[in-house]
């Protein structure tokens, strides 16, 4: 088997096309894209990559490019599940969150995407295959679009092939979010999907007060309703608020998924490959959902995750999320009728084009 033999690493801050707001993260104007790619000596190439909503990718880019070339180099790439384990703990006591988990997602979604390509498989296939066509929703970042141009970015987005919306919530007052709620509500018609992400904005009461305002809307989930730091009141809320609750994308650890599924706190758990440390672990709280009879559903990074849910009995949606690579990759996700198609290109499929990349080096 042929061994690794050098890890290549890229530092990117990629440009909006408009600037993008939320209720904690405030205006967006650019995110940070972080690569890797990994080459065994055959020469055969894997690639990943995580992001960052504009600051601490440079962190990322240390942790990839001085720490993971001692780690991996020389090992066999098709050892994934130890060389996981092995970066692990190598980084553990410096690491076990932020910039660290964030590095060893990308190198861990290297190490699929080499892997499926030596196999000559596409990666959905690889980890064993349920389904390509996934059920996707577009996922605005749009709290402060004036209501008329929120209605037209969600008609943009039905043209495009959704058939499900999600829109952010969290203004400065209750009543501004129901109403504005209530309007997509009526714009989209009775049944269609609808989801509302507040970004941890609120308090635990404050998200029980909002989830019972909203709940006369059919809302499919209310999305990260409070700190991810909080599963006691994630679960207060569900219980108590009348919505189902989604969250995960700012857990870091099969381990915090854990915590969520097992005592009542998530309905919807929601990994993000990029940062809760890469295929393998997304893969296990997938599967864990399904132990506990929940939907899975994801955040961010929608061409390497559509593969994921793919393979995933327990999939719901997939989220087509606003820091997309369109412009930086040959072929985008492809959206027919509601659904995302994961491609039959081996490996994850994801084909970057560096030029354009390297003018944009961070």
């Amino acid at each position: 088997m042929p061994r690794i033999a050098s890890i290549e690493t890229g530092f990117y801050r990629i440009p909006l096309p408009e600037a993008l707001t939320d209720s904690m993260h405030g205006e967006m104007r650019a995110f940070e894209l972080n690569t890797v790619r990994i080459r065994d000596a055959d020469g055969a190439e894997g690639t990943g990559y995580t992001y960052t909503v504009g600051r601490n990718g440079a962190a990322v880019d240390a942790v990839l490019s001085r720490e993971f070339p001692e780690i991996i180099t020389g090992e066999d790439p098709d050892g994934i599940e130890r060389l996981w384990h092995k970066a692990w703990w190598a980084l553990h006591y410096g690491g076990r969150g932020g910039p660290t988990i964030l590095a060893l997602s990308a190198v861990d979604m290297a190490l699929w995407d080499l892997k499926a390509r030596r196999a000559r498989l596409p990666l959905w296939n690889l980890l064993g295959g349920y389904d390509p066509k996934v059920p996707a929703y577009a996922g605005g970042i749009d709290l402060d679009l004036p209501l008329d141009a929120l209605l037209k970015q969600t008609d943009g987005n039905l043209a495009k092939g959704f058939r499900a919306i999600k829109m952010k919530v969290g203004r400065k007052r209750l009543a501004e979010d129901v109403a504005r709620v209530a309007a997509m509500r009526a714009h989209l018609g009775e049944g269609f999907p609808l989801m509302a992400d507040a970004n941890m904005k609120w308090t635990v009461d404050e998200a029980i007060r909002a989830a019972r305002a909203l709940a006369p809307h059919d809302l499919t989930w209310i999305e990260e309703p409070t700190i991810p730091d909080d599963p006691a009141g994630h679960a207060r809320i569900l219980r108590e608020g009348g919505l189902p609750v989604a969250a995960g994308e700012n857990l870091r650890t099969l381990w915090d998924f854990k915590q969520y599924i097992a005592t009542d706190a998530v309905s919807y758990p929601e990994p993000d490959v990029t940062n809760c440390g890469g295929v393998t672990p997304f893969m296990k709280i997938a599967h864990l959902a399904e132990a506990f009879n929940l939907p899975v559903t994801s955040h961010g990074a929608h061409d390497v995750t559509v593969h994921l849910l793919a393979a995933c009995p327990n999939r719901s949606y997939l989220e087509a999320h606003g820091f997309g690579l369109e412009r930086y990759i040959a072929e985008p996700l492809r959206i027919e009728e509601g659904f995302a198609i994961a491609p039959n290109r081996p490996g994850h499929g994801i084909a970057f084009d560096w030029e354009s990349l390297a003018r944009l080096k961070a």
